[in-house]
């Protein structure tokens, strides 16, 4: 049965996932949605023994119901290959109360590398089966991770150019050398004087720009998204936590049907929306734990049921989390509100009008299985060094950030449940603020002399993706206003 998309805000308009996929964001400024959640209908008994790949096409063949078998294993096949530094893609460890699930051993150590490896993939065959005129110009804005896992995806893949904006001083010194120092002809990398959600906000104007994609379609051009606004970036990630559950359910550490919970760190919410999804597909996840750093517009929101932007901006030890507009909040939303559109375009005119917007009491009663709390810079810190003296395991800030709204939720709670972390960066990304955290002897070195310390302390070796950085040239350096993001675009593409 084919499965088709619609948009939150409009639900009468049908497309295909590979039409899905091709748009990005819908006409409307809504996000695409499928018209149902399939179930994934596979024994645990026949996933627990499947490798990722296989667990990936189990997944994905049910909400990308217009690939052929060969085009999806194709595109499975091409992205989790040895880019990765693991054959199992995705390993858990355990440390201390908690299994971490490793999502940075891709090749630009970070989670966005899981559904940025197959984006590009996804998106060319989406353009061959549609028969898409035009090239495709991938407008991505970043918080740090984002976008250099878009560009390492894209770079050099026919018949596309990627364009990615970013926060000039709002992202790691080793996110922004990634980035700046990103090969690949049709590559492009533009700071902004702004924060992430100018960003973000700046290439979503750009997006419902009627006349600019006029222009672009006369200019052979076609927009397209590697946000996770994409449901071709949202899709893939519901694949690792289904993966999860079925290792530890092999491993014997889970009992067939036994609840595990999942704890994320959350900015843009596309990742804990993935392991809602993989809930609904019906894995056993039981809680959801939404965990916010100090811009803590997602706890607020679980808490009291109103979402309010209208706040000072912090900037944080976790980059990738300073948000305050949670983009993929709205397909939740539209889900709680019964599939109404209607409501849903309503909340995000109000938020762009206002800055927030309140659910109804009925909608918030549908928010049970979420918990969401937050941790500070300094309990962020604390947790880095506590697990590191505990466990002799180094983790990044964002996922620290999680680790400590986990052991808050215990506390809380008393659930004892079996509980997966999302490992979301690797130490190496975030190397200062995390040895400064371990301990502040080491906050007179240089940048790459952490990097050497941090690789002696968690016994790892440093990965390729930092190595390369130590002599890799500057390749971008444009840096503009945030209301001149139209125009470089057009500079960019030469019309």
């Amino acid at each position: 049965m084919e499965l088709f998309y619609s948009s939150t805000r409009d639900k009468a308009e049908k497309v295909t996932a590979s039409q899905a996929i091709l748009q990005g964001l819908a006409q409307d400024g809504g996000l695409f949605v499928p018209s149902y959640i399939p179930a994934l209908s596979v024994d645990m008994d026949v996933l627990k023994d499947m490798s990722y790949q296989e667990t990936a096409y189990e997944v994905m063949s049910r909400f990308l119901t217009d690939f052929s078998e060969k085009e999806l294993k194709d595109c499975i096949a091409a992205a989790y290959d040895e880019k990765f530094d693991t054959k199992e893609i995705a390993p858990l460890k355990k440390a201390g109360e908690a299994y971490y699930l490793e999502l940075f051993h891709g090749a630009t150590i970070a989670f966005k590398d899981m559904a940025l490896s197959i984006l590009p993939h996804l998106m060319t065959t989406a353009a061959k089966k549609n028969q898409a005129s035009g090239e495709i110009v991938i407008l991505t804005a970043t918080s740090g991770d984002t976008g250099k896992a878009a560009l390492a995806g894209f770079a050099d893949v026919p018949g596309t150019r990627i364009i990615v904006f970013y926060p000039k001083n709002g992202v790691s010194p080793i996110q922004e050398k990634q980035m700046v120092t990103q090969k690949g002809a049709n590559t492009y990398v533009v700071g902004i004087h702004g924060n992430f959600d100018d960003a973000q906000t700046g290439v979503k104007k750009l997006f419902g720009d009627r006349e600019l994609n006029e222009e672009l379609k006369e200019a052979g051009f076609r927009f397209s998204s590697a946000n996770s606004i994409n449901i071709g970036r949202l899709v893939p990630q519901i694949v690792y936590y289904v993966y999860a559950y079925a290792k530890l359910y092999g491993a014997g550490v889970l009992k067939k049907g036994e609840s595990m919970n999942v704890v994320v760190p959350t900015g843009n919410f596309g990742n804990i929306l993935a392991a809602y999804y993989a809930k609904e597909m019906g894995v056993p996840v039981g809680k959801l734990i939404c965990a916010s750093n100090e811009n803590k517009v997602l706890y607020d929101f679980f808490r009291t049921g109103s979402y309010d932007r209208n706040r000072e901006f912090v900037l944080t030890t976790s980059p990738s989390m300073d948000i305050l507009i949670s983009s993929n909040l709205e397909r939740l939303i539209y889900k709680i509100a019964g599939a109404d559109d209607v409501k849903d375009a309503a909340f995000m005119k109000e938020l762009s009008e206002k800055g927030t917007y309140t659910i109804t009491p009925q909608m918030k009663e549908k928010l049970a299985d979420f918990y969401g709390n937050y941790a500070s810079e300094e309990e962020t810190a604390a947790e880095i060094a506590r697990l590191y003296k505990e466990a002799d395991y180094v983790i990044d800030t964002h996922t620290a950030v999680a680790s400590a709204v986990y052991r808050k939720y215990r506390k809380e709670t008393g659930d004892e449940h079996v509980t997966v972390i999302a490992s979301t960066a690797s130490p190496y990304k975030f190397a200062r603020s995390v040895m400064d955290a371990i301990d502040e002897k080491y906050d007179a070195m240089d940048d790459f002399r952490l990097v050497d310390e941090l690789s002696v302390l968690s016994k790892t070796a440093v990965p390729k993706a930092v190595e390369e950085l130590r002599t890799a040239p500057v390749l971008h350096d444009t840096v503009v206003e945030k209301d001149e993001m139209k125009a470089i675009v057009k500079k960019i593409l030469n019309f």
